[in-house]
């Protein structure tokens, strides 16, 4: 007893369920990972072959100490009143040049509401002091 059925064709389709199912998980990932790929923030970092950089009474000069305190020009300053300061200070100057200098030990977190304390100033071109690798070193 054999059952025949009157098909013996192959099947001409192209099952493309899992086709879909692919291109559904690459579009949940493109959109989960597509608005971490623009937060940042814009440093020019300085390269090892620069000249010397001007000095303190060309450009102004903010530094961070390792306890955390702040100086613009070697005077200390509250962080909540940087910004307020340095829009002071840049309205009677011709320069928005700004050096900033933050000790290692510094937690980047410090260093990155300093930056923003300088940048709500109207600061357009900031400046990271760094040291030389071989500098470190020693």
């Amino acid at each position: 007893m054999r059952f025949e059925s009157g098909n013996d064709a192959l099947m001409s389709e192209i099952n493309v369920t899992p086709f879909v199912d692919v291109m559904l998980v690459l579009l949940i990932i493109f959109m989960v990972t597509a608005p971490m790929m623009v937060q940042g923030v814009d440093v020019e970092l300085p390269t090892a072959t620069a000249g010397p950089l001007p000095s303190d009474e060309d450009h102004l000069m903010i530094s961070v100490d390792k306890d955390r305190t702040v100086y613009l020009n070697n005077q200390e300053v509250s962080v909540a009143f940087l910004a307020e300061k340095l829009g002071a200070i840049l309205e009677n100057i011709n320069s928005d040049a700004v050096y900033l200098k933050a000790d290692k030990q510094v937690p980047y977190g410090v260093v990155v509401h300093v930056m923003s304390q300088i940048k709500k100033a109207g600061v357009k071109s900031l400046g990271m002091i760094t040291l030389p690798d071989d500098a470190d070193a020693s």
